[in-house]
């Protein structure tokens, strides 16, 4: 599982193919509340190297029965809107080099970096820190990891059923051009960390999520970017209040959500399942 958030907003549409589905089974939570507030939690992985066969009873029963479905962008099959939206907000003119954004002990990993991208630092003279960032991360994805992910495979079983978005292309995409410029650069800087990382990481994650280990999964939201204090109030706590305020206005309205985001926005005290247990819903775990 990439990181959370990062790894969403970098997965265009792409098409692969389809070797046999791995079994998984991801965790997933049933929430209900003292009105007759129903819900249900799927910790998702946004992007896999191989499909993954990972509904089940519990699944399949609580999808049938919500009226709703949410999920953190609804236009993930969109590419052409996801680049506008990037484009709209990542570009400025007056910029400095890529390499003085750095810590000069980075600058070695950034010239890696875009050597093995096959690119230059002239291919990011406008690009704000936070958009490259980004763009680094995405040139090290596998071009079918985001057609695999659990997200785009929720929205083809929506059919029919009311979809909302927690936030759109539009919306993430902003939450990273908000950052203040320091933030910015501790983000490339983590990119650029994590693209050191061992190659067997992404696959441990990806297991561990398959197996529903919320312990692995949970120690991930302690590494990286989310370890930077501000960068894990931005990305991760944050946007899971404002997902939990999401949720109660949907409760209010009578709706019945089958809710689909990133499995670590699920994990710890911060997690989206804590903070509803927090405003007196009960959580119960199912698998």
């Amino acid at each position: 599982m990439k990181p959370p958030l990062l790894a969403l907003i970098l997965t265009f549409a792409l098409v692969a193919c389809a070797p046999q589905p791995q079994p998984a089974r991801p965790a997933f939570w049933q929430v209900t509340g003292p009105h007759g507030e129903k819900a249900w939690l799927l910790g998702t992985i946004h992007a896999l190297p191989r499909p993954a066969a990972w509904r089940s009873a519990a699944i399949d029963k609580a999808f049938a029965e919500a009226d709703s479905v949410a999920v953190e962008v609804s236009g993930l099959g969109d590419a052409a809107e996801m680049s506008r939206a990037y484009a709209r907000l990542s570009t400025s003119a007056g910029l400095p080099p890529l390499a003085q954004r750095v810590d000069p002990a980075m600058r070695a990993a950034l010239a890696e970096r875009l050597k093995r991208a096959g690119q230059s630092e002239a291919d990011y003279a406008n690009a704000e820190t936070w958009g490259a960032a980004l763009m680094l991360a995405r040139a090290d994805a596998a071009p079918e990891d985001s057609a695999n992910g659990i997200d785009r495979a929720v929205l083809r079983l929506a059919s029919g059923k009311r979809v909302i978005e927690f936030e759109g292309a539009e919306a993430q995409f902003g939450i990273f051009d908000a950052l203040p410029e320091k933030e910015q650069r501790d983000l490339l800087e983590a990119v650029l960390r994590e693209g050191a990382a061992p190659a067997g990481e992404s696959a441990d994650l990806a297991e561990a999520w398959r197996r529903g280990d919320f312990a692995a999964i949970e120690a991930e939201t302690h590494k990286g970017l989310l370890a930077d204090p501000e960068l894990r109030a931005a990305l991760f706590t944050g946007r899971n209040r404002t997902w939990a305020d999401r949720m109660a206005r949907e409760f209010a309205a009578g709706h019945k959500l089958f809710v689909a985001v990133g499995a670590a926005h699920m994990a710890g005290k911060d997690g989206l399942a804590a903070m509803l247990a927090a405003r007196g819903f009960k959580v119960e775990r199912l698998q």
